[in-house]
């Protein structure tokens, strides 16, 4: 009995431990972003209500991992779901970044939810992404589809991908005849994490995925302590056909003995982001957007930050010009990671 005992856990032990040599994870892992915001509109909030607001900024859980199933292949997965933890109006679980994928040498095949490789190829250009700040306050097509297919090339000479998005057709959006009119492009140099390059460059082009045709470009480099980049973006309507809509976004970040300190200036003539609902639709938008702020980790966990981001604007209609409500964001914050 004794011997059976001691063959059956060490058969256990064993399995275990072949287990773990082919497989990395299941992993779980999750953040808290919670800040207090006062705003003059509410308009670019994640609670939308004007004055001083308890904001999410996307907290989140989730699990993820990769096993092996035969040489050279990997099957990779991930399940992240949205937390709400302030609000009693909202669900407290939402959808996002969910996939099944297989990773090889050819590249990396998903298919479920995830961003677009059109938003992913912002990189690290968003000094405020996540926040009340974000680049989608201005910026069309920041979007996270479900019912896709993506794929990422491997990264030829440790510098070039090549990336893709491909929406089913049960993911149809307005003005969008079939899916062969919902896919996404992009092409990415260097590295976005400037770990082994210190630039990163970027094209990509959307196609009817949110209702709107565009292409960007992005550049960021790195310089001692000194981040500084750019984005370009022409944005068109499905619906509409509408043209000349430029939005373009410069920014600078210095690390200041652990502090990081960033200033970002935006213009935006498309009207596809958050701001331009104060706006009728179809209108001739003009928006500039000011942004500064600072963050420090003080630990490996937990970041402190705040920012103050000034928004003013106006729209014609028939050649009538008219001033949107200028928007006063002043937001303090704590983001842990676990």
């Amino acid at each position: 009995m004794k011997k059976s005992l001691i063959s059956a856990s060490v058969a256990s032990v064993l399995t275990l431990a072949s287990f773990g040599a082919l497989a990395d994870g299941p992993n779980f892992y999750g953040r808290l972003d919670l800040t207090v915001t006062n705003s003059d509109t509410g308009v670019t909030t994640q609670e939308g209500k004007s004055g001083t607001v308890l904001e999410n900024n996307f907290s989140h859980v989730g699990v993820k991992g990769s096993e092996k199933i035969s040489d050279g292949i990997d099957v990779i997965y991930q399940m992240e779901f949205q937390v709400e933890n302030t609000s009693s109006n909202k669900d407290v679980f939402k959808a996002r970044n969910t996939f099944l994928g297989l990773k090889s040498a050819a590249g990396t095949l998903l298919v479920g939810r995830n961003d677009t490789v059109f938003k992913q190829a912002e990189g690290g250009i968003d000094l405020f992404g996540n926040s009340n700040a974000d680049i989608d306050r201005l910026v069309g097509a920041q979007t996270r589809s479900a019912d896709g297919i993506w794929y990422y090339s491997p990264k030829m000479a440790d510098l070039v991908t090549v990336n893709a998005t491909y929406l089913m057709t049960d993911n149809n959006q307005a003005g969008v005849e079939d899916a062969d009119d919902q896919y996404a492009l992009s092409a990415t140099l260097g590295d976005k994490k400037f770990k082994a390059q210190n630039y990163y460059v970027a094209v990509a082009y959307n196609k009817g995925i949110a209702g709107i045709d565009a292409y960007r470009g992005v550049a960021q480099v790195k310089l001692g302590d000194f981040k500084v980049g750019g984005l370009y973006q022409n944005s068109e309507s499905v619906a509409d056909g509408s043209e000349d809509n430029n939005t373009y976004f410069v920014n600078v970040a210095y690390n200041l003995n652990g502090v990081n300190l960033k200033a970002e200036y935006g213009v935006d003539e498309a009207g596809f982001g958050k701001y331009s609902k104060l706006a009728p639709q179809g209108s001739d938008i003009n928006v500039t957007q000011i942004t500064v702020g600072a963050d420090y980790r003080v630990a490996k966990s937990t970041l402190v930050y705040g920012h103050y981001a000034m928004l003013d604007g106006d729209y014609k209609v028939a050649g009538l010009k008219t001033d949107l409500e200028d928007d006063n964001v002043f937001t303090v914050g704590v983001r842990y990671d676990f």
